[in-house]
C-alpha cells in the first residue's frame, strides 16, 4: 500500500479522467463504474519492473508485460490496471462504439470489469503493464462478440470492488472513485 515518489506523479491522482460506457448488444462494458484514464502518471523511464513491483506493493497480483491484444476483447471476472510503459499506441475503450484513445508512456487506465478494450496502432517500442485485484488474480479474456454470453452481465455485476488504488495506494482515486470496497 505504497507509492514511490520516484516512480508516481502523485498530482496526476486529481487530474483523471472518467469514462462512462454501456452495453453496446456486442460488448458489455460496465453500468456502475467508470474507466479512469491518468495521462503522465508515472515518471519518464520507469522500468516494466519498477511499474509492477509498484502494483503488488499495492495489493494487485496477477502482474504481466506485453502489449494490448489487437481483438475486441473484454473481462468478465476481473477489473485491470494498464500502464504504458513504453511507446505509444492508439486504443479502442468502450466496444465498437466506443472511445479511441492515444496512450504513451506513463499513462494509467483502470479499467472495470467488462470493459472492452482493444490496440489499433502502435509503435515498435510500445509496451504495457497489467495487473489484477487480489481476489481477481487473472482476467478470463472474452472475444467480442463471439464468446459474450448473458451470465458476463451477472459476474460483472459481482465483482468486487479493489480496496487500493494499483497506482497511488490506499486512499487512491480508484477506491474514491469506484465508491470503496464492496464484496
Amino acid at each position: 500500500m505504497t507509492t514511490e515518489p520516484a516512480l508516481v506523479h502523485r498530482d496526476a491522482a486529481t487530474a483523471a479522467r472518467t469514462l462512462n460506457f454501456t452495453d453496446d448488444g456486442v460488448t458489455p462494458n460496465n453500468p456502475d463504474l467508470p474507466v479512469l484514464f491518468f495521462p503522465d502518471a508515472i515518471a519518464d523511464g520507469a522500468s516494466s519492473d519498477q511499474i509492477e513491483a509498484l502494483y503488488r506493493s499495492n495489493g494487485w497480483h496477477g502482474t504481466w508485460t506485453a502489449t494490448v491484444f489487437d481483438y475486441e476483447h473484454y473481462h468478465p471476472d476481473a477489473h485491470e490496471v494498464l500502464t504504458v510503459a513504453s511507446g505509444s499506441a492508439s486504443l479502442r475503450i468502450g466496444g465498437r462504439s466506443g472511445k479511441v484513445m492515444a496512450v504513451n508512456a506513463g499513462d494509467v487506465l483502470m479499467l472495470p470489469g467488462g470493459i472492452g478494450h482493444m490496440r489499433l496502432d502502435q509503435t515498435d517500442d510500445f509496451a504495457v503493464c497489467g495487473g489484477y485485484p487480489p481476489d481477481q488474480p487473472h482476467g478470463t479474456i472474452i472475444r467480442a462478440p463471439d464468446e459474450r454470453n448473458e451470465d458476463h452481465i451477472a459476474q460483472i455485476a459481482a465483482l468486487s470492488r479493489p480496496e487500493n488504488d494499483p497506482v497511488f495506494g490506499e486512499d487512491g482515486p480508484l477506491v474514491v472513485l469506484w465508491g470503496g470496497a464492496r464484496e
